[in-house]
């Protein structure tokens, strides 16, 4: 058992509690989502809850637990879909959102602190001309520090690909579990190895990444009679050059009468492309979606629906937030993540989604993979058992489809495909020897130091 009156101590000044419903829910973060990974994760908790206000005070902490040997598990907006900030044998939960402060943006290059929310940080770099290349469909509540820790795909992918893709991460700096801890100041490359691996390598302080030019984008919906011309005006769209575009999702139609907002918009039977463009191009977009049969049913501001409490950023819509938008009114569903072929993308799909139907609602979203265009699947699954899903995904590796499997909790296990190249083992081993940052999250990982 952990010393945690001790460490309550030792961290006097530092903001923390013990309280166990602010436990509960520090601990937490979507992985209901998976049934598989909701039997082995609930009633997972933290001991100890600590909020640091600056690196000083990470530092304070880390050195604590070290000399406690107590497990930390550092943690964002709790946006995460695979248990990434659950913490697997107590300890500390360590909540960055105090660190949220933008540092500043030189030659398009910000430095923010981790825990700024992605929806602030974008905001901020619009009234200097830039915004994100990159966010997730739950960019009002996820940090900067997160999405890179934990995902790092979603808006955006249609054009700049992951946050995998060379160019897309900066650096970072982060604080190690040595003795004592120390920050480190990684770039380029060499940040790789805190890139999608959970923080189980270190506890990311402060991100920076390139922006891109802000646009005013607009969200429109195109309904379509069937989901093959749907995609075929999906692809289309993604390989115009000449349409600036920031997302492009497809949705089988068992799925629009699930979108609050649209469902009345969407006629029965239709399938739906969710669609971010600038506004020079909605005249090119009108005349692509008429050419495959689509009709415009909705169009918007996306930033003036990002600021409206009211209103619903087509985005939301998306990527994993399509799993959200059912599970609210459905609890016998789940998902899965895919990638599909670069080549005959669409007989792929219905080579799945035909004899699926009943139990797998498509849906695909346009995105880049080293630089060649494809379509990302997150379709939902009606859950049978976990017998079931086996055999629904290894129909799709057989038809050459890559299984990201979102029920699994190691980084290994998730993707081969959405793994950052490096030498993230190696890395641990040296920061981390006694393997007390996010333990049960590398399954390779063996500590290299007794405690």
């Amino acid at each position: 058992m952990a010393d945690i009156a001790g460490l309550v101590a030792a961290l006097d000044g530092i903001e923390l509690s013990t309280d166990r419903a602010l436990l509960r829910q520090k601990s937490r973060d979507f992985y209901w989502y998976s049934p598989i990974l909701k039997a082995q994760l609930d009633g997972k908790s933290a001991e100890l809850f600590v909020r640091p206000r600056d690196e000083a005070e990470v530092l304070r902490v880390l050195t604590a637990a070290r000399a406690a040997c107590v497990p930390v598990t550092q943690r964002g907006g709790g946006t995460g879909n695979y248990g990434q900030c659950v913490p697997l044998e107590g300890g500390i939960v360590l909540d960055m959102s105090a660190m949220a402060a933008p540092i500043g943006i030189t030659d398009g290059v910000v430095e923010v602190e981790a825990g700024a929310k992605m929806i602030d940080l974008d905001l901020w770099a619009r009234e200097q001309g830039w915004e994100l290349k990159l966010w997730p469909s739950t960019k009002r509540t996820a940090t900067i520090g997160g999405f890179v820790a934990g995902g790092g795909a979603g808006v955006g992918g249609i054009s700049h690909g992951t946050m995998r893709e060379r160019g897309n991460f900066a650096g970072a700096r982060v604080a190690t579990m040595t003795d004592p801890p120390e920050i480190l100041e990684l770039e380029g490359a060499a940040a790789n190895p805190v890139n999608r691996t959970y923080g189980t390598t270190g506890v990311l302080t402060r991100i920076r990444v390139p922006l891109t030019p802000a646009q005013d984008w607009r969200d429109v919906a195109i309904a379509f009679p069937d989901f093959v011309p749907a995609s075929r005006f999906a692809l289309e769209l993604s390989f115009a050059d000449g349409i600036p575009k920031k997302m492009c999702g497809v949705f089988d139609s068992q799925l629009p009468p699930f979108f609050r907002g649209l469902a009345d918009a969407v006629p029965a039977g239709h399938a739906l492309a969710l669609v971010m463009v600038a506004p020079a191009a909605l005249l090119a977009l009108r005349e692509l979606a008429a050419e495959h049969g689509g009709t415009i049913v909705a169009e918007q501001s996306t930033v003036t629906a990002e600021r409206d409490g009211d209103a619903t950023p087509f985005y939301e819509y998306c990527w994993n937030h399509t799993t959200l938008q059912v599970l609210k009114r459905d609890r016998g569903v789940t998902y899965l993540q895919c990638r599909f072929p670069f080549e005959n993308t669409l007989e792929a799909i219905e080579a799945v989604r035909i004899p699926f139907r009943d139990e797998v609602w498509m849906h695909t979203e346009c995105v880049r993979f080293g630089g060649r265009l494809t379509m990302s699947g997150l379709p939902v699954i009606r859950w049978t058992n976990a017998e079931r899903l086996a055999e629904i995904m290894a129909a799709f590796e057989a038809h050459g489809i890559g299984i990201a499997n979102p029920h699994v909790l190691t980084i290994e296990e998730g993707s081969n495909y959405r793994r950052v190249p490096g030498d993230q083992l190696g890395f641990k081993q040296r920061t981390d020897p006694l393997g007390l940052l996010n333990p049960g999250k590398m399954r390779d990982f063996v500590p290299v130091e007794a405690p």
